[in-house]
């Protein structure tokens, strides 16, 4: 048996076998369908950005530069690279994936670049993590 919710497709085989759907037969074609969990309406576009943004943070030197930036805006990689114990190759990586998932915005002033929090996409992840809890 399927189970299938939305893009997602679980197998009976992966239920606990205490699951209430592990020995309910299938309706339709080896398929259940599933009540929605929430009432979050998100369309693809923005969950897949949720998506990206938490993927981001699940790093913890990542989420040390946001904490960072939260009270340092403007700051410059070398800033980043004095605060944390890490090189500084590797903490450009790490604000590559905070700039790619959105979360902060880089702004070149001659040799440097300063970083600070995108207000915008933090409101926005405020709004929606709302709606979910």
């Amino acid at each position: 048996m399927a189970v299938h919710d939305r893009k997602n497709t679980i197998m009976a085989s992966d239920l606990e076998p205490n699951h209430p759907l592990a020995d309910q037969p299938a309706p339709r074609a080896d398929a259940v369908a599933l009540e929605p969990c929430c009432s979050l309406a998100l369309d693809t576009a923005d969950e897949a950005r949720l998506v990206a943004l938490c993927k981001a943070l699940g790093h913890p030197l990542r989420f040390e530069i946001l904490k960072f930036l939260v009270t340092h805006p403007g700051c410059i990689t070398g800033d980043l690279v004095e605060h944390l114990p890490i090189a500084q190759a590797t903490v450009s990586q790490h604000l590559k994936v905070l700039k790619d998932a959105g979360w902060i915005q880089g702004v070149v002033h001659g040799p440097a670049v300063c970083y600070c929090l995108d207000p915008e996409r933090v409101a926005w992840f405020r709004r929606t993590v709302r709606e979910i809890f």
